[in-house]
């Protein structure tokens, strides 16, 4: 009798616990099924508020133009500046000799030693170098930055060899390619508006930027005149017409954002006064400081503009360039982390740092071909150190890789649409005319879903019959290039030739 009573109890334990355990992993699961619900809503949120169909594409544009029609007409009457480059003569092919190029545009710069050969040889010979700003000198003092530049630059000098011929009596010739807001006071000339891609260098604000450089470069001396100043979109446009007649405009995207356009002098309203021209001239637009009521913005570029150096300012730049996509993505994921315990019970520590995941990161992610996603796993574990997510996780995040740079790539094309509504040049005319826009900068190079969507939406602004007449060409170190040209084309010894 006791034994049947032990074995009664023992059953009934069994059964208890089992049930428990039951409970137990059906709980887990409505918990787990309802955090993903909590996600998905997460990212259907986002997905909707970042739609860009082609009717809010057309009204980007429509803005686009009539802001650099405003900016044209005077003095801070639009968000674009619309800087006037005064470079009135773009490259013809028959520029020759040695120059030097310096192209500071991001967290690197690049200096150039080129050899032009005229209008049979064009580029004969090309050498660089890149190098690293480091940290502390982009929110530093304008002598610590030029400094560091000019000690570059005269190191690569010293590099010279045999083969390299200044005629005697000359000084060695600069094109600078300053990839930030400037006004232009002549073209080799003029003064800093502001800083923008995350350098903070007050004591420059205002001054000529030319005349830093000359005395950082007296510092180290070095003997070397800078014969052009001009945007990296300037330098690109001057580069892209030295290969091809047809370019008209040029765009940048890669760390930043920016265009330039060739305008007729009689448009430009705040030209009194100035100069007589050929006609023509270079348009710096300095596109990222755009704003739009139908740029489809969210809360996460809202917290991410707020929480910049320069909040209210670059919104077009804060949802289309590269310093930018990959923190938009970690913002999202950070959210879904913390709503819906995307990565788990523990928000992962990394993922909480801004900037930590970078648009080349996205792009591999967003590139990543394989059956398993193996590559956005990679990512995850080597970047935010999240060393397990499932097949379906990794699709999410290749999701929202897509969001992100669909919306930038289709509002980078209405952009380009607008400059082409500007000029006149978006709808079919009888001559046939090409319209060729240079391309630079390594989101447009390296992104390829990123061009390609850009280049698709640009088609579809158009249309089939006008698109055929529209070129996007990529126009690799461009601004470099594009330096050493106007360089040329403006040296101080070309009136004695």
């Amino acid at each position: 009798m006791g034994k049947k009573f032990v074995c009664v109890v023992a059953v009934s334990a069994t059964v208890v616990c089992a049930s428990a355990a039951a409970l137990v992993i059906r709980h887990r699961s409505q918990k787990s099924s309802g955090q993903w619900a909590k996600a998905m809503a997460i990212l259907t949120e986002f997905e909707e508020k970042c739609q860009t169909p082609v009717e809010k594409l057309r009204q980007v544009a429509d803005d686009m133009t009539a802001e650099m029609h405003a900016g044209l007409d005077s003095e801070g009457g639009s968000k674009l500046k619309m800087l006037i480059s005064y470079v009135d003569n773009l490259p013809t092919g028959d520029e020759k000799g040695w120059f030097y190029a310096l192209d500071l545009g991001g967290t690197n710069f690049r200096v150039l030693r080129v050899q032009l050969g005229g209008i049979e040889n064009r580029v004969v010979k090309k050498e660089f170098q890149e190098v690293s700003i480091p940290p502390h000198l982009m929110v530093g003092n304008s002598d610590g930055l030029f400094d560091f530049i000019a000690k570059a630059l005269s190191d690569f000098v010293d590099s010279e060899k045999e083969d390299f011929h200044i005629p005697e009596g000359r000084q060695r010739e600069l094109g600078f390619t300053f990839s930030f807001p400037v006004r232009q006071t002549s073209i080799a000339s003029g003064t800093l508006i502001k800083w923008t891609k995350g350098f903070s260098i007050e004591d420059t604000v205002g001054q000529d930027i030319v005349g830093e450089l000359t005395k950082a470069m007296e510092r180290v001396k070095l003997d070397m005149r800078v014969s052009a100043l001009v945007n990296d979109t300037i330098g690109t446009l001057a580069g892209g017409r030295y290969k091809n007649p047809d370019v008209i405009a040029a765009v940048i995207l890669g760390t930043g954002t920016n265009a330039a356009y060739v305008e007729k002098v009689t448009e430009i309203n705040k030209w009194e006064g100035l100069p007589p021209t050929s006609g023509e001239m270079v348009i710096n637009m300095e596109w990222g400081n755009f704003h739009s009521e139908h740029l489809p913005l969210t809360e996460y570029d809202s917290a991410l503009d707020n929480e910049s150096l320069n909040p209210g300012e670059q919104i077009f730049e804060k949802i289309i360039s590269g310093m930018y996509l990959g923190e938009i993505v970690r913002r999202v994921l950070l959210r879904m982390a913390e709503e819906a315990a995307f990565f788990g019970d523990v928000v992962p520590p990394k993922l909480k740092i801004p900037f930590i995941l970078r648009t080349p990161h996205m792009s591999a992610m967003h590139h990543d071909t394989s059956p398993d996603l193996k590559v956005v796993a990679t990512k995850m574990n080597d970047v935010l150190e999240i060393s397990k997510t499932s097949l379906k996780t990794r699709k999410v995040i290749v999701k929202l890789c897509d969001i992100v740079a669909t919306r930038g790539a289709r509002l980078s094309a209405a952009g380009i649409f607008g400059i082409l509504k500007k000029t006149g040049r978006d709808s079919v005319n009888d001559d046939n005319q090409k319209s060729v826009i240079a391309m630079d900068g390594g989101l447009f190079e390296h992104y390829g879903k990123f061009s390609g969507c850009m280049e698709s939406s640009l088609k579809e602004l158009l249309g089939e019959e006008r698109s055929e007449n529209v070129v996007v060409e990529l126009s690799s170190d461009g601004s470099g290039i594009g330096a050493t040209l106007l360089a040329a084309s403006h040296s101080q010894y070309l009136e004695n030739e």
